[in-house]
């Protein structure tokens, strides 16, 4: 079972979390929020998307590569990890 499905609850929480806190973005830009707090929102949200990011990029090296069964399987886990590591880095 991939480590995604185990943990769907918590993610799923986090991810309602990110969406919330982006809705506060809109609140504050729809009424006219000073920049400095619209920036502070914004700092908030990009920290905890990489929380989230960092949470299932670590999952996926120790199931998928740390763990995997077959050489194949982690030479695998490993090359899907760095293709996103590139996306990410972008």
């Amino acid at each position: 079972m991939s480590h995604t499905v185990r943990q769907k609850e918590k993610l799923i929480a986090r991810v309602r979390r990110i969406r919330g806190q982006m809705e506060g973005i809109e609140r504050a830009l729809e009424a006219e929020a000073a920049c400095a707090e619209v920036l502070r929102q914004i700092a908030s949200v990009r920290g905890a998307m990489s929380g989230l990011t960092a949470e299932v990029m670590e999952d996926h090296l120790r199931q998928h590569v740390l763990a995997a069964e077959t050489d194949a399987a982690r030479r695998e886990g490993g090359e899907e990890l760095v293709d996103v590591i590139r996306t990410y880095m972008k």
